[in-house]
C-alpha cells in the first residue's frame, strides 16, 4: 500500500471517529474548524488521487445534486407494526400473558423510548452499510441509501471486528426538535406551508430527491433492533449494546425492567421527563429481552406476541377563547387565529392557536368565551381540539368570519372547492405587498440576504419599495435615510441586490409568488418555458402538458400574468439585468438532427426536462406520441407497458438512459462531474491550509 493511499485509510478513521464523537456519543473531541481542516484535507486528496476514491468516505455525506427515483426493494424479513395499547392496565396484561405463555420461566422486560420518526432498515456486510430501505408497505420499501448517507449519526463502515458478517438493523430516523424548528423557520421566510411536526419533516425529507438538501437538513437515527444469524447476544439488550460499540446510536434510556411495578414507574418517568428530550416522542416500548423467548411466543397475524408499544396522551390544556383575529397572507389568505387565555403547555407558554380556516371554526362551533382544549402533542403550532359545552354561557356569541380584508377592506373571495377565503386586491393589500417583498428576498428564491421581515416592511412602509421591482431602483442614499442603515449595512443591501441578478431563472420564477408555484414547480415550468416571454405566454393546455402539473397550478400561472400590473413588474424586472431564460449550453453536437424522440419513465441522472433539453441541444425534436415516424424511445424506470409495446411493434429502437447518453457522447451526470472535478483540482495554497505543506512534502 502507497503512503498516499494509508495516509487517505488513516483520515478516513480519524474523521469517522469524530462523526462518532460528536453525532452519537455527543461529546466532540475536536473543535469544527479542525475537523473541517481534516475533511478539506480528505476531499482534496480524493479528488487528485480518484483511484483511491471510496462510496462510504465521509466526504460523501453531504449528497447529491443528482434527481434520482427510489427503487422498491422487498425486505428480508418483513417490517410488521407493534400492537398499541393507551393504558398501564393494556401493557400489564401484556405481560402477564407473555409470562403464560412461557411457562413459568423468569423472563425480563426492555423498556424503550419510541421515537416519533419513520422507521428504517439498514443492511450490513462485511461492516459497511450496503442498503437503506423504509418500511413501505412492510413488504417492500424504497431504497433510500443514498439519502441515509448522509446522516452523520449512521455509521458507513463500523468500528471493531466482532460484528457478524451480515446482518440488518433497525431504527427511527428523526428530526430533531432543534433542526425541525429551525427548517419551519426558514420555511416561513420562504413563504412555503409548514411542517406539523418532525415525523412528517423526517419522512419527507427522507424521500427528497436530492440529497444534498437531505444533508442540510440535520436528520438523526436511533438504532433499536438487529436481525441476523451469528449475533453476539441470545438477548435483545444484549446485541443493543454491542451495536453501540460498533459505532451505531442507540439511546442511553433502554432499561432492563423485572417486574410490573418498575414498567409502571418507566411509565410514569417518561410522561413528564419526554418533554425535556431533544427529539420527539409518542410513546414507550416494551420487549421479551430474551431471543428464544421471543421465538417460543411468536407473532399473532399481524403482531409480535414478545413486544408492544404504549402511546402516550397528546398533553392538553383547557383554557378561555377571548377573541379570534384574522390574519392575511403574502397570496391573500386569510386565517382565523384564536386569542386564549394564557397557559402552559408541552413546556412552553400558549396564548394564540390556529383555527384554519372557515370550515375548521364551524366544525367547532365555536363561540366567544368559550372553554376551549389546546392540544400541542407533536404538533409545534398549538390548535385547538374541542369546547367544554357545558361551560358556554348563555350570552356567547358564535364566531363569524370576516367578509372583507382586516386590512384593506377589499371584499374576499373563494373559489369553489376551495377552504380558504382570499383577498383579491393584490395590489393594494398591505401584508401581501410587504410578504411578496420578503418572499422575494429569501433564500431560495433571490438570496438578498440584509431582507427579512422587519427590513421589507420598513421598505415599505418608507414609500421606497412598494412592489419587488422597486428594489432595482434604490440608491445608497435613499437606504441611508432609512432607520437602523449605516454605511456598511446599506452597502451590503445594495451588494445583495446586485448579487441577486445573477440567480437562475427557476428560483426568479419562484420569487415572483405565483399563488400554488413552489420551489419544485416553479423549476418544472421554468425548465419547460425556457424563458419569460414563453411562459408569460403560455396556455392553460401548454402547462398542463409539463410533468406533475394541473388544472390548478396552471390556472394560477396563466391568472398571474394575464395582470397587468404582474406584467409590468416583469418588465421592469428584465429591464433590471435579472436572469429570464433557463441557460442553455451550446449544442454539443447534431448527433441528433432530424430524429424525432419520445421519453418515458424515470431516470437516473437527469428529469425528463434535462432531458427534453439536451435533446434539442443536439439537434433533435421532442415528441409527446409514439408513431411510426418516431426515432428513438428513452425509456426510463417503469415506462409505460402501452408505450412499450407500441414502440416494440413498430420496430422503433428503444434506448436506456446509458445507451442515450452514450449516443450522444455524454457519461452520466455523476462521473463526469466527478472526472471534471478531478480534472480540474490542483494543490491549494498552502497558506490555506496548515496540514497541506507536510502532506505535499510526502506526495512529491
Amino acid at each position: 500500500m502507497s503512503p498516499i493511499q494509508q495516509h487517505i485509510l488513516e483520515l478516513r478513521k480519524q474523521l469517522n471517529e469524530h462523526n462518532y464523537n460528536y453525532y452519537v456519543l455527543n461529546r466532540p473531541t475536536i473543535s469544527d474548524r479542525d475537523f473541517d481542516f481534516l475533511m478539506k484535507e480528505l476531499e482534496q486528496l480524493e479528488q487528485l488521487y480518484p483511484e483511491f476514491d471510496d462510496p462510504m468516505s465521509p466526504t460523501h455525506r453531504v449528497g447529491s445534486d443528482i434527481n434520482k427515483s427510489f427503487t422498491q426493494v422487498e425486505h428480508i424479513h418483513p417490517m410488521l407494526s407493534l400492537g398499541n395499547s393507551y393504558s398501564v392496565a393494556e401493557v400489564e396484561d401484556f405481560i402477564r400473558k407473555a409470562k403464560a405463555g412461557l411457562t413459568g420461566q423468569t423472563m425480563e422486560i426492555v423498556g424503550e423510548l419510541k421515537f416519533d420518526g419513520t422507521s428504517i432498515s439498514l443492511i450490513y456486510e462485511h461492516g459497511r452499510l450496503l442498503r437503506a430501505v423504509t418500511r413501505g408497505d412492510g413488504v417492500r420499501g424504497d431504497d433510500v441509501t443514498a439519502n441515509v448517507k448522509t446522516i452523520r449519526s449512521i455509521p458507513l463502515q463500523l468500528a471493531g471486528s466482532d460484528y457478524p458478517d451480515a446482518f440488518e438493523i433497525r431504527g427511527e430516523v428523526l428530526l430533531p426538535w432543534e433542526a425541525f424548528n429551525r427548517l419551519n423557520e426558514q420555511r416561513e421566510k420562504d413563504g412555503e406551508a409548514l411542517f406539523a411536526n418532525p415525523r412528517n419533516a423526517a419522512a419527507g425529507t427522507l424521500k427528497l430527491q436530492n440529497s444534498a438538501e437531505v444533508a442540510r437538513r440535520g436528520l438523526d437515527a436511533y438504532l433499536y433492533h438487529i436481525i441476523g444469524d451469528n449475533l453476539p447476544s441470545d438477548t435483545h439488550w444484549g446485541n443493543l449494546q454491542a451495536a453501540r460499540s460498533w459505532g451505531f446510536k442507540i439511546s442511553n434510556d433502554i432499561r432492563i425492567l423485572n417486574s410490573i411495578e418498575e414498567v409502571d414507574d418507566f411509565i410514569n418517568y417518561w410522561d413528564e421527563q419526554r418533554k425535556q428530550l431533544p427529539v420527539a416522542t409518542d410513546g414507550l416500548v416494551f420487549k421479551v429481552n430474551n431471543l428464544n423467548q421471543q421465538l417460543n411466543l411468536g407473532f399473532t397475524s399481524k403482531f409480535p406476541r414478545w413486544a408492544i408499544a404504549f402511546k402516550f396522551k397528546a398533553e392538553q390544556a383547557l383554557t378561555r377563547l377571548v377573541s379570534v383575529s384574522f390574519q392575511v397572507g403574502r397570496t391573500g389568505v386569510v386565517t382565523p387565529v384564536a386569542n386564549l387565555d394564557t397557559v402552559p403547555l408541552s413546556g412552553t407558554m400558549v396564548s394564540r392557536a390556529t383555527l384554519h380556516n372557515e370550515d375548521f371554526v364551524r366544525s367547532l362551533d365555536l363561540h366567544l368565551g368559550d372553554m376551549v382544549y389546546v392540544e400541542k402533542g407533536g404538533e409545534i403550532i398549538p390548535k385547538i381540539t374541542g369546547v367544554e359545552l357545558e361551560r358556554r354561557t348563555p350570552e356567547s356569541v358564535p364566531v363569524s368570519f370576516v367578509t372583507h380584508c382586516p386590512e384593506c377592506g377589499a371584499e374576499l373571495v373563494r373559489d369553489e372547492g376551495e377552504a380558504a377565503w382570499v383577498c383579491p386586491n393584490k395590489s393594494g393589500c398591505e401584508p401581501q405587498l410587504i410578504g411578496k417583498i420578503e418572499h422575494f428576498a429569501g433564500r431560495k428564491m433571490m438570496n438578498i440576504d440584509s431582507i427579512g421581515g422587519e427590513t421589507a416592511q420598513l421598505l415599505f412602509k418608507s414609500g421606497l419599495v412598494r412592489n419587488i421591482a422597486d428594489l432595482y431602483s434604490l440608491t445608497r442614499e435613499q437606504i441611508l435615510s432609512l432607520d437602523r442603515f449605516a454605511e456598511r449595512s446599506a452597502q451590503r443591501l445594495l451588494q445583495g441586490i446586485e448579487q441577486s441578478k445573477k440567480v437562475p431563472f427557476e428560483r426568479v420564477v419562484f420569487a415572483l409568488s405565483i399563488p400554488f408555484v413552489g420551489e419544485t414547480v416553479a423549476k418544472k415550468i421554468a425548465r419547460a418555458a425556457g424563458d419569460i416571454d414563453r411562459l408569460m405566454g403560455m396556455t392553460i393546455d401548454d402547462l398542463t402538458s409539463i410533468d406533475d402539473i394541473g388544472p390548478r397550478i396552471a390556472e394560477s400561472v396563466v391568472g398571474f400574468f394575464a395582470d397587468e400590473e404582474n406584467r409590468r413588474i416583469v418588465e421592469r424586472l428584465k429591464s433590471a439585468g435579472l436572469q429570464m431564460a433557463i441557460e442553455r449550453k451550446a449544442a454539443s453536437s447534431e448527433i441528433l438532427a432530424g430524429k424525432s424522440i419520445i421519453i418515458s419513465g424515470t431516470f437516473d441522472y437527469h428529469s425528463r426536462d434535462e432531458y427534453k433539453a439536451i435533446i434539442e441541444q443536439n439537434g433533435g425534436k421532442n415528441v409527446s406520441s409514439i408513431s411510426k415516424n418516431t426515432d428513438y424511445v428513452l425509456a426510463g424506470h417503469n415506462m409505460g407497458p402501452a408505450k412499450l409495446e407500441k414502440a416494440t411493434s413498430l420496430g422503433i429502437t428503444i434506448l436506456s438512459e446509458e445507451d442515450f447518453l452514450s449516443l450522444i457522447g455524454s457519461a452520466p451526470s455523476s462521473a463526469g462531474e466527478q472526472a471534471e472535478q478531478s480534472a480540474s483540482a490542483g494543490k491549494p495554497e498552502d497558506a490555506e491550509n496548515p496540514i497541506m505543506p507536510d502532506l505535499f512534502s510526502m506526495l512529491d
